[in-house]
């Protein structure tokens, strides 16, 4: 029972990570709700094995992308290039929600392992946490945050 609260209160402080995961992911015939739940699924199945090796969040959102990705290469399809769902904006001006969705529409045309890396850069996430959920190099975090960056700034034409 003590660890039935605990996972729930784990998922509690991590969903909006985890769903804007989801909602990145999600393809047209699947919601971003479908997804989270196939996520805490997975999560759940998984927590009784959980080592301790890193950090709570780091596992939660390794599994949270590995789902994701996962997903999307079964279904065969390319996910959806919508903007921002309001439920996800957090902020009152309407100048920040504007910039904000548009982040968030340039960030959904990046391939997958950029939008997990741009994700959880945004999530203000460490390299070394970084590096260790998507499984490349704190190095390599640099140079890809880097290139992503570079990448956004010409989609947006700024």
């Amino acid at each position: 029972m003590e660890d039935q609260q605990h996972f729930v209160s784990l998922i509690e402080q991590n969903k909006s990570l985890i769903y804007k995961f989801c909602y990145m992911y999600a393809n047209e015939a699947d919601t971003p709700q479908d997804l989270f739940q196939e996520v805490v699924l997975n999560m759940w199945k998984g927590y009784p094995s959980f080592r301790g090796d890193s950090s709570i969040q780091t596992w939660m959102y390794r599994i949270a992308l590995n789902t994701c990705v996962t997903f999307l290469r079964k279904s065969g399809a390319r996910p959806k290039i919508t903007s921002l769902s309001e439920d996800l904006i957090v902020y009152d001006d309407a100048t920040d929600t504007l910039q904000i969705k548009e982040l968030y529409t340039l960030i959904n045309r990046l391939n997958e392992i950029e939008k997990a890396i741009v994700l959880l850069y945004l999530e203000e996430r460490s390299y070394d946490e970084i590096a260790q959920i998507v499984g490349i190099t704190r190095n390599n975090v640099g140079v890809r945050i880097n290139r992503i960056k570079e990448k956004l700034s010409h989609m947006s034409n700024y």
